[in-house]
Parts: C-alpha cells; sequence; structure tokens
C-alpha cells in the first residue's frame, strides 16, 4: 500500500469521524474514541513522516559526519603521537649515543693525559736521576780524593813521627828510604 492511499484513507476516516463526532458529543476522551482514530492515524503518519524525513536528511548526516569527523582526528592525534612518540624515542638514542661519545672521548683525553704525564714523570726522574748519578760519582771521586790525601798525610805523618821517634831514641835522623820501607811494610798499600 502507497503512502498516498493511506494518507488518502486517513483523510476520509477523518471526515467521516468528524461528521461522527458532531453527531456524537460525549463526555469521554477523544484519543479513546474510536471515531477519531482515523484522524489520530493520519496526523501520526505525517508527523512520523516529517520526523523521519528530518531525522534521515539532516539530522543523522549531521551527526554521522561529527562522528566520522571526531574519529578521524581522533586517529589522526594517535598518528601524531606515534609520530612524536618515534621522535623522542630517536632524540633519546642519539642523546644516549652523544652521551657514550662523549664519554669515550673523555675518558680517552684522560687516558692521554695521564699518558703524557706519565712520560713527563718518567723524563723529570730520569734527570733526576741522572743529576743524582753525577752528584755520587762527583762525591766518590771526591771521598776517593780525600782518602787518598789522607792516607797520604797520614803516610808523611807516620814517616814524621817515626822520623822523630828514632832520632829522639838514637840520636841519629834515618834515610827516607828505611823510613819508606818500614811505613809500607806496616800500612796495608
Amino acid at each position: 500500500m502507497s503512502v498516498f492511499a493511506i494518507l488518502s484513507a486517513a483523510a476520509s476516516t477523518a471526515s467521516d469521524a468528524a461528521q461522527h463526532g458532531a453527531e456524537e458529543a460525549s463526555a469521554g476522551l477523544p484519543q479513546l474514541d474510536p471515531a477519531w482514530w482515523p484522524s489520530q492515524l493520519f496526523w501520526l503518519v505525517i508527523t512520523f513522516g516529517v520526523l523521519y524525513w528530518l531525522m534521515a536528511g539532516k539530522f543523522l548526516p549531521a551527526i554521522g559526519g561529527a562522528i566520522e569527523e571526531r574519529r578521524d582526528r581522533i586517529a589522526d592525534d594517535l598518528d601524531q603521537a606515534g609520530d612524536l612518540k618515534r621522535q623522542a624515542d630517536d632524540a633519546e638514542t642519539a642523546y644516549n649515543q652523544s652521551l657514550a661519545d662523549a664519554k669515550a672521548k673523555a675518558q680517552g683525553i684522560a687516558a692521554d693525559t695521564r699518558g703524557k704525564m706519565d712520560k713527563e714523570i718518567a723524563e723529570i726522574q730520569a734527570e733526576t736521576d741522572s743529576a743524582l748519578e753525577k752528584q755520587l760519582k762527583a762525591a766518590d771521586a771526591r771521598i776517593n780524593e780525600m782518602k787518598t790525601a789522607a792516607t797520604a798525610k797520614v803516610r808523611d805523618a807516620a814517616i814524621d813521627t817515626a822520623s822523630a821517634i828514632v832520632e829522639t831514641l838514637i840520636d841519629e835522623a834515618p834515610t827516607s828510604d828505611a823510613l819508606a820501607k818500614a811505613i809500607n811494610s806496616v800500612s796495608p798499600a
């Protein structure tokens, strides 16, 4: 059955109901009176049709568009958040890499500096050892010279003392060769 047929049937029923309504003036509720039902059905169909047309043509597409737009915006925001997270992860990786490179470079610089300092310390130590060795050799040479000089002085003093003792005892001065032989036989070298 078509909408037009329903509307014409409802209109004819409404006109019949109006005639019956004039004839019957009942004291009850008109919406419960079967004579008013055709007109009520007519306006119900028209109201439902208009509401259906408004909902289907205007409101539901607008609501669907808003929902789709919101869904697209959420998807774009999620994609953008994923991109930002990847960028943050990349930045963190780059930061950690540069930090590791800086630590390695600092350790390399510290090792180079430590090597240079160790080399300088070794050079200074070698110079100091060389200077001390020279001073020790010079001191040994002076000590040997002093020993030799002291030995010669002791020998001369021994010769003089022996000569004085012999001269005092026998009233005669001994010869230098005899005194040298006597001192050499008693002294170790």
